[in-house]
Parts: C-alpha cells; sequence; structure tokens
C-alpha cells in the first residue's frame, strides 16, 4: 500500500536506486509472515534498502518517511556507514 509513496520519496530525494523485499518476523506487534516472496500492491511487511551518495540524502529520506508514514503504519529507519563490494556496477568507467 505504501510501496509507491515511499518509492516516490526516494526517487525525489534524488537516490538513483533502491531494493524492496518482503519481510516478516516477529515483534511487539507479534508475529508476521511473509509467505511467497512477491513484492506488490498487496498487504505485507516491505523493507527499503538504499544507498545514497551522503549523509545527508539518508536523513532527508528517513526524515519524509518519518513524518508521513510512522504515526499511521509501523516502521523502522536505520541509517549506517556501508562499503559496496565489487561496486564496479554501480560505477562508471573511471570509478566510484
Amino acid at each position: 500500500m505504501l510501496l509507491k509513496k515511499i518509492a516516490q520519496i526516494i526517487d525525489e530525494a534524488g537516490a538513483t536506486g533502491y531494493t524492496v523485499l518482503e519481510t516478516g518476523g516477529k515483534g511487539s506487534r507479534n508475529v508476521r509472515s511473509s509467505g511467497q516472496p512477491s513484492v506488490s500492491d498487496t498487504e505485507s511487511n516491505i523493507k527499503f534498502e538504499v544507498l545514497t551518495e551522503s549523509r545527508d540524502m539518508a536523513e532527508k529520506i528517513a526524515d519524509r518517511v518519518a513524518v508521513e508514514f510512522f504515526n499511521d503504519y509501523a516502521g523502522i529507519a536505520y541509517i549506517c556507514d556501508a562499503e559496496v563490494l565489487y561496486a564496479h556496477t554501480f560505477c562508471g568507467p573511471d570509478g566510484c
């Protein structure tokens, strides 16, 4: 339900891409099973993974998602340093 809205926030912030995963697990809201993995416009739990060029961009995305959705929907946003191994597929011919 929120997949397209969150994807739009990520795009508008200038990120060049993201990965969406269907998720499941257990927490304060009991157990949620993901069933068969197929991300679509269903009511499944999803996780976005976004590698951004700067911490500022990551915070902009996280802040907007939190403001727009976290009052009405469960969500977690985390920011951490990441090193992309074998990044040649993401870099131009001159490297990263």
